[in-house]
């Protein structure tokens, strides 16, 4: 009786990998682990190298430095016992033909001692050494044969070689594709017009994914490789486009009054004067703001640079109007930070604002229910909030300016809720849906090379520098054995009444680490004040601790009462304490590069001229880890900080594919194919400006392909 996958239906791009013939369910689960689920999946698994192999001949054919096939009978085979402490035994044969004689080598492979012996027919394939004027394979894969003499079967080819897994090899990902790939590509349908792809001189899709995975030559395989890279960032290009073009002319927003009364009333709220930098910043974004078409703006600066009070700059001539202002924060200690910075600079001013979080105002009682009711009725002019603003419950009264801060710290679901905080508004008779003015900020500098796929729909403002009074920091890397002597220079800067800040890893030993093997807050802070910080107070922060605990323990730190705040990275962003001079992280090689960065921000905020120091104590184990903290120590330019990051993580794990939208990238490299980006940017921006939601019959495969592929990963759900 035939098994049902005998009689299943023919296999098609989206048949999933578990009713393939010859998967099942455990190797269906080891595809998964590699994200392939389906065969369109595994099609867009690619090469990450070839390698050449020769036909299988002749063993005094075979040719040094390739990867060479070759069969024979065993002549000899024994194992050689390790000599030595740390070094490896091996497993030695010799394999013959009547041409001549092939040294093989397997270390480490005891296994073999009852697989291989004196007679046994074999075919071994690897790369082909030298070794005393013999040639010789060092663990080759090998199989049994039954007939030695018979005619070989293995020609000379490019074989690809997959990433894989230690339980799916490479071997067996190109046996599936080889057998799934003869089946599938007439059903390949290509998105792009045929036009396009003749103007570029392009394979159709259908002969690329043969090319990618059997080339016959090298150019094959990279012209190939060229179309479908091409192809991932034409549709990333079209879904930034498609996004810019809903916003323009689906979309509408409040256009805000403005004028030199107004801009004169806001800028005397700041206790300071803006820089140069920070004025460019508010002229580009008062001059969206005027407009009925919604911003759609970023702000980026280096930390410290003072984003904050351009972003209030914004809320503010929202107020100016008699509408409202929301801010959304990451988490409960930069909103709360955030709104007492605010209030600090709005006390006196007509101006209400509010704090909303999942924890403050309490969810018991009748204090939040009358905050939700002022923010509904207008009540409220600037609201400081975390995920709670996102709530369906949430109602805003006429809110014309929404600002998210730390904005890749979102999913694009969560962003585009808060696009959305006037849901509850009519359109406008044309059908114009009302959205509130966007602004993002980040303090993680974008390479300019993302700018055109991470925030391609986005205008930016850039704010270079540091306001005046920031101090220099300077950066030291140090080896833990290293740890005393940075503690013991601690107390002398403690002495001249300075603070500190001590960031480690982990909250208590609880978990899989051990308290030795991973510093963390409860022990580190007994530690420092048993020994290097008697007379001083030490005290702790993280995310446990309920808001009014935060909140005393961050006010007496900036009112000098606590000495040393040992912390998790709770503290990575918006705390300001001017007389923190000294930041100290444990366990570097465990933070980011970004994260080490932002952390560093946290001193050299003071204008009291003394030089801010931060230490990065640190064992790294892998070459990324010594790159971020070389990197780290190199510069405080976080610009460069951010290219230097890009080249060390990759595109793909810049700000992770799901919080910032970006789609991930099998094929596209960035930067180095930048060319191909401008490219895709030219020819997707032509396609929009003729067809804006890609609704022609022309263009309908292409969009449904985009949408297919990308459309929740950009957000594109409600867009066309």
């Amino acid at each position: 009786m035939a098994s049902p996958k005998d009689i299943t239906t023919p296999t098609r791009l989206g048949s999933k990998m578990v009713d393939l013939v010859g998967i099942g369910k455990q190797r269906a689960r080891l595809f998964a682990r590699l994200d392939i689920h389906t065969v369109s999946d595994l099609l867009r698994h690619l090469p990450m190298r070839y390698e050449q192999h020769a036909h299988e001949g002749a063993i005094k054919q075979l040719k040094y430095d390739t990867i060479g096939t070759a069969r024979g009978v065993v002549q000899t085979a024994r194992w050689v016992a390790a000599q030595g402490r740390g070094r490896k035994g091996r497993f030695e044969a010799t394999l013959t033909d009547d041409s001549g004689t092939l040294s093989l080598v397997w270390f480490n492979a005891t296994y073999l001692r009852d697989k291989i012996h004196p007679g046994l027919a074999v075919r071994v394939q690897g790369k082909v050494k030298s070794f005393n004027n013999y040639p010789q394979i060092v663990n080759p894969k090998w199989e049994p044969l039954e007939e030695p003499d018979a005619t070989p079967q293995r020609q000379e080819r490019l074989r690809p070689v997959y990433p894989a897994t230690e339980d799916l090899p490479s071997s067996v990902i190109e046996h599936t594709v080889a057998e799934v790939l003869p089946a599938v590509l007439p059903d390949v349908t290509d998105p792009l017009p045929a036009g396009l792809l003749e103007h570029h001189a392009m394979p159709p899709l259908a002969q690329a994914l043969q090319w990618v995975h059997a080339p016959d030559t090298l150019e094959d395989a990279g012209a190939a490789r060229r179309r479908l890279a091409f192809n991932e960032l034409l549709l990333l290009q079209l879904g930034i486009a498609m996004k810019r073009a809903y916003v323009q002319k689906r979309l509408a927003a409040p256009g805000l009054h403005f004028t030199d009364a107004i801009d004169t009333h806001i800028l005397a709220r700041f206790p300071f004067k803006l820089t140069d930098q920070q004025a460019l910043a508010v002229k580009q974004i008062a001059a969206d703001l005027t407009r009925p078409i919604p911003m759609n703006r970023l702000l980026q600066g280096d930390v410290g640079a003072g984003k904050t009070v351009v972003a209030l700059y914004a809320l503010l001539l929202a107020v100016a109007d008699r509408h409202q202002g929301a801010l959304l924060a990451p988490t409960e200690l930069l909103a709360e930070q955030h709104h007492a910075s605010i209030s600090q600079m709005l006390e006196g001013a007509n101006v209400t604002t509010a704090l909303l979080t999942s924890a403050h105002p309490p969810k018991t009682g009748g204090e939040r229910k009358q905050l939700l009711e002022k923010i509904a009725n207008g009540g409220v002019d600037l609201v400081v909030g975390t995920h709670a603003l996102l709530a369906d419950h949430v109602k805003f009264h006429s809110l014309a300016v929404a600002v998210i801060d730390e904005q890749h710290r979102f999913g694009v679901m969560q962003r585009a809720a808060f696009r959305d905080s006037n849901r509850h508004a009519k359109p406008d008779p044309d059908g114009k849906r009302h959205v509130p003015h966007h602004l993002v900020m980040t303090a993680t500098p974008i390479p300019r090379t993302l700018s055109l796929t991470l925030f391609g729909d986005l205008d930016i403002s850039t704010i270079h520098g540091l306001p005046p009074g920031r101090t220099p920091i300077t950066s030291r890397v140090v080896m833990p054995a290293q740890a005393d002597e940075v503690y013991t220079y601690l107390r002398t800067r403690l002495e001249r009444g300075e603070q500190a800040y001590v960031v480690v890893p982990a909250i208590d030993a609880a978990g899989k680490e051990s308290a030795k093997q991973l510093t963390n807050v409860r022990d580190h802070a007994k530690l420092l004040q048993d020994k290097f910080c008697r007379g001083f107070k030490v005290a702790t922060v993280h995310g446990r601790l309920k808001r009014e605990s935060r909140e005393k323990i961050m006010g007496k730190f900036r009112n000098g009462e606590i000495h040393v705040l040992v912390a998790t990275t709770v503290i990575e962003v918006g705390v300001d304490v001017p007389n923190a001079t000294v930041m100290i992280i444990e366990h570097a090689e465990r933070f980011g590069l970004a994260q080490l960065h932002q952390l560093r921000g946290r001193v050299g905020r003071g204008d009291h001229g003394r030089r801010s120091l931060c230490v990065f104590i640190s064992d790294p184990t892998t070459e990324e880890g010594s790159q971020r903290l070389d990197a780290i120590a190199s510069t405080t330019d976080g610009f460069q900080i951010a290219e230097r990051d890009l080249q060390i993580r990759g595109m793909g794990d810049f700000f992770g594919t799901r919080q910032s939208g970006l789609p991930p990238l099998r094929v596209a490299n960035i930067p180095e194919d930048m060319e191909l980006l401008q490219l895709a940017k030219r020819d997707a921006q032509t396609l929009i400006d003729t067809d804006p939601f890609l609704t022609s019959d022309k263009h309908k495969p292409l969009r449904r392909v985009l949408m297919q592929q990308y459309g929740e990963a950009m957000g594109l759900i409600d867009v066309g």
